[in-house]
């Protein structure tokens, strides 16, 4: 059998290369202690604005990828405009009041309406997330499932803390989190269903940091992939500017329809 011996300083690298940071930076933290960091963004940031954000997504069963205008505040109200190529006219159109949805295709002339819910998102961006979901997830934080124990556990290679979750349900989360000097960057979500299939993923990366309308420092992802199940089902986007913690008027998701055709 042929060995090679290495000298000390390299086989220390190869080790230093192959298994990452060994032991965490900082003091271990509890699940609770995780939770609350993450929950603190969701329940301190309750509304945002990008009006110039780029997004890679399906529509009309084509992949397009075009300026999106994107607002939303706590309280199921979201809206998303879908801007042509050149970003001068409305392609498509989605208003959530917080009770009800409107939507226009102004590409096909036709729209739909009816009570808000994850379907609303879905038939524009085809990933189903609750209105208050998709907001809590633009602000950079992730959604919990309802009564999340469970444990944490360190990844050495990545130097990130892995939650592995399981809800009142049945449900289960695993959140990937980077938690270096008091934060909670939301690297990636995922819920699964009691059975085990994908309900929705997010990953996020690049972040920064973003002051709110009171002045308070924010870490924001950069660029966020969201995907749930089924074919054509993810969207990537770019969030190129975002406003956080502004005044939103309630009318600014209100849209009277044009009376034209019903979407199939």
């Amino acid at each position: 059998m042929l060995r090679i011996a290495l000298p000390a300083a390299a086989a220390l690298a190869l080790a230093a290369c192959s298994h990452g940071p060994s032991k965490r930076p900082y003091a271990p933290l509890t699940v609770e202690e995780l939770l609350t960091r993450i929950t603190a963004t969701a329940d301190q940031v309750t509304s945002f604005r990008a009006n110039d954000t780029t997004m890679d997504y399906w529509l009309n069963d084509e992949r397009v990828k075009g300026t999106v205008a994107i607002m939303g505040t706590t309280g199921a109200k979201v809206r998303i405009q879908a801007l042509s190529p050149a970003g001068e006219s409305t392609m498509s159109d989605l208003a959530c009041d917080g009770t009800d949805y409107a939507f226009v295709d102004l590409n096909k002339n036709c729209q739909l309406s009816g009570p808000c819910s994850k379907d609303t998102i879905a038939q524009m961006l085809r990933v189903a997330l609750a209105p208050d979901d998709f907001m809590t997830l633009a602000v950079g934080a992730t959604p919990i499932i309802p009564g999340a124990k469970g444990t944490v556990r360190w990844d050495a290679g990545a130097g990130k803390e892995v939650l592995e979750l399981t809800g009142d349900d049945g449900r289960t989360q695993q959140i990937v989190l980077d938690a270096r000097d008091g934060r909670a960057d939301v690297i990636s979500s995922e819920v699964k269903t009691a059975a085990g299939v994908q309900e929705w993923r997010i990953d996020n990366t690049g972040f920064s940091t973003v002051k709110d309308a009171a002045g308070t420092p924010r870490r924001v992802p950069d660029k966020s992939r969201f995907r749930s199940p089924g074919e054509k089902s993810d969207l990537i986007v770019e969030w190129n500017q975002r406003e956080l913690g502004l005044e939103i008027p309630a009318e600014s998701f209100q849209m009277e329809l044009p009376g034209v055709a019903t979407c199939k």
